[in-house]
């Protein structure tokens, strides 16, 4: 499996295709991140690749896998991205 692409090797990337500074292109990147961390309760969606999505989890009973004991897992509040699905045909091709 190839390795994962950097933050410095996604904005060389982006400031080749966009013909803009590196710098730029990191800004871009940084600009975008912070854009999400702030609109994630509401959801923020990047277009053709998915959607950060604040979703409510249930309180439940679990188990401590060491010990085999049941446990109650607090309910909680967690954050998921949901790939669109442009990016799923694109990735894996359609069916």
């Amino acid at each position: 499996m190839a390795k994962a692409l950097t933050k410095s090797q996604l904005a060389a990337t982006l400031a080749e295709q966009a013909e803009i500074p590196k710098k730029k292109a990191a800004e871009i990147l940084d600009l975008i991140a912070a854009l999400a961390y702030k609109h994630a309760k509401n959801t923020f969606t990047l277009p053709g690749l998915g959607k950060l999505v604040l979703v409510n989890r249930k309180a439940r009973e679990g188990r401590n896998p060491a010990t085999g004991a049941t446990i109650k897992i607090p309910a909680k509040k967690v954050v998921k991205f949901r790939v669109a699905k442009a990016a799923k045909d694109a990735i894996l091709g359609s069916k």
